[in-house]
C-alpha cells in the first residue's frame, strides 16, 4: 500500500525576521542615547520587557545570565548601595532616577542571550560616530558653536559628549581591525571613526582626549598582535596619530592653548585666583576632600555635592568661583563625597569587576569573544580613565552606554561561551 506523503513547506521566515528586527533596534540604541529625543525610550522599553520575559521564562537564559553574573553583580551593587544611601541620608527618591535605570539594563542585557547579528550591531555603532561626527562639524562651522556638545544637552556637556563620541570611534577601530570584515566593511569603518575623532576634538576636551590616547594606543596594539597584521595596526595608529596633530596644530589652535594653560592654572591657584578650568576643578577636589574627611565613612549623601559647596562659599571656606557646580568634576571625588569610603570601593567593583571580566578574556581562542572582550575592556578603561577629572555617571546618556556596553558585552560573550558561533557573526 502506497503511502501519502505530505507536501513539504519552507521554514517561516517570521522568526527569522524578528531576530533581525531585535539586533536593529539594539544597533540603534547608542544612537539614541546621545539624542535628547523621548523617542528612545520606545526600543528601550520594548527591548527591557523581551528580556525581562526571557530571564523570567527561559532557563538557557538564566544559564547565560549565570555566566556573567560577577558583572551583573557588581552593577547591581551599585545601585542597591545608592538605594541605601539615599534611605540613610532621607533623601527622598529623586536622586535614584538614573541608579533605578540599571534595572531596564540588565533585562535589556538578557536579548543578548539569543545569537545577535554582529555586523548589524557593529553598523550601528559606525552609523553613531558618522552621526554625532557630523553633528560637531555642523555646530562648530556652520553655527559658529566654539566647542560643540552633540545632540543631548547645552555646551556644558562637551566633555561627556566627547567621551561618548570617543568610545563610538575605538568601536569603529577595532572593526576595522578585525580581519573577519570585509575591506569595504573595514573601510567603512575606518572613515567613521576618523569623522568621530575629527568632531573630538572640536570638543576641545581635553580630559577625554587624554584618556583616549594609552587606550587607543593599547587596542591598536592588541589587534594587531591578535590578527598577526602589524602592519594594518601601524597604519592605523599613525593615522589617528597624525590625524588628531593635523587637526589640532592646523585647524584646532584653541586646543592647543587649552593645554598649555594647564600648568600656568596649576602653579598659580591661590586664594584670590581660582577662576579657570583647571583652578576650578583643583578648588573643588580641596572642598571635596574636606568634606570626607568630615564623613569618611558615610558622607554627605548621593547628589549633595553642591549643596555642601554653597554652604561652604557661604561660610568663606570655598571659593565663590565654585558655588554653581554641582558635581566636583571628578568621578572618584563624586564617589567619596556622596558615601565615603564604602562607595569608593563600591565604584571601584563597578568599574574593576567588568574590566576583570573582559581582559581575562582577550586571549580566549574564539576571535569573536576576543574582539567583543576587547571592546568592552577599551569601553571600560576609557570611563576609568575620564572619571579621574570628569563625572562620567551622572547623566543618562554616558551612564546609559555603559550599562548597555558593559552588561550586554558581558552577556553576549557568557552566550558565545556557551554556544560557540561561526567567527563572522
Amino acid at each position: 500500500m502506497r503511502t501519502k506523503q505530505m507536501p513539504t513547506t519552507s521554514a517561516s521566515p517570521a522568526p527569522h525576521a524578528r531576530a533581525m528586527a531585535l539586533d536593529w533596534l539594539l544597533a540603534v540604541l547608542p544612537l539614541g542615547f546621545a539624542m535628547s529625543s523621548r523617542l528612545k525610550i520606545v526600543p528601550m522599553a520594548v527591548l527591557a520587557v523581551i528580556g525581562a520575559a526571557r530571564l523570567l521564562r527561559d532557563p538557557a537564559t538564566r544559564r547565560i545570565a549565570w555566566g556573567a553574573r560577577w558583572v551583573i553583580a557588581a552593577v547591581s551593587l551599585r545601585l542597591v548601595y545608592d538605594i541605601g544611601n539615599v534611605l540613610a541620608h532621607r533623601l527622598g527618591w529623586a536622586p535614584l532616577d538614573l541608579p533605578s535605570q540599571t534595572l531596564a539594563f540588565i533585562a535589556i542585557a538578557a536579548v543578548f542571550a539569543r545569537p545577535v547579528d554582529r555586523r548589524i550591531l557593529t553598523a550601528g555603532t559606525g552609523a553613531t560616530a558618522v552621526v554625532l561626527g557630523l553633528a560637531c562639524l555642523y555646530q562648530r562651522y556652520v553655527m559658529g558653536v566654539d566647542r560643540p556638545y552633540g545632540l543631548n544637552g547645552g555646551e556644558w556637556a562637551a566633555i561627556e559628549f566627547a567621551m561618548y563620541l570617543l568610545v563610538m570611534v575605538l568601536l569603529s577601530l577595532l572593526e576595522m581591525m578585525r580581519p573577519q570584515n570585509t575591506r569595504g566593511a573595514r573601510w567603512l569603518h575606518g572613515a567613521a571613526a576618523m569623522l568621530g575623532l575629527y568632531g573630538a576634538i572640536l570638543t576641545q576636551s581635553r580630559g577625554p582626549l587624554l584618556a583616549f590616547g594609552p587606550v587607543c594606543f593599547a587596542l591598536v596594539l592588541w589587534s594587531g598582535w591578535q590578527s598577526g597584521h602589524w602592519r594594518r595596526a601601524a597604519l592605523t595608529l599613525g593615522c589617528v596619530v597624525a590625524g588628531m596633530l593635523v587637526v589640532t596644530l592646523s585647524l584646532q589652535r584653541e586646543m592647543v592653548m587649552r593645554l598649555a594653560a594647564v600648568p600656568h592654572e596649576m602653579t598659580t591657584l591661590s586664594s584670590q585666583h581660582t577662576h579657570g578650568a583647571i583652578r576650578e576643578r583643583l578648588e573643588m577636589w580641596t572642598v571635596a576632600w574636606r568634606a570626607f574627611e568630615t564623613h569618611p565613612l558615610a558622607g554627605i549623601g548621593l547628589d549633595q555635592f553642591g549643596t555642601y559647596v554653597q554652604q561652604q562659599a557661604a561660610q568663606g571656606r570655598a571659593s565663590a568661583a565654585i558655588a554653581r557646580y554641582v558635581h566636583p568634576h571628578s568621578e572618584y571625588f563624586e564617589s567619596i563625597v556622596a558615601g565615603g569610603l564604602p562607595a569608593l570601593v563600591v565604584l571601584g567593583l563597578f568599574l574593576g569587576v567588568p574590566l576583570g571580566f573582559f581582559l581575562r578574556r582577550l586571549c580566549d581562542s574564539d576571535p569573536a569573544i576576543r574582539f567583543a572582550a576587547a571592546g568592552g575592556a577599551a569601553t571600560v578603561a576609557l570611563y576609568g580613565l575620564c572619571a579621574f577629572s570628569d563625572n562620567v555617571f551622572y547623566r543618562a546618556m554616558p551612564h546609559s552606554l555603559y550599562l548597555f556596553i558593559v552588561l550586554g558585552g558581558a552577556m553576549d560573550i557568557s552566550r558565545r561561551t556557551a554556544h560557540p558561533t561561526p567567527p563572522d557573526h
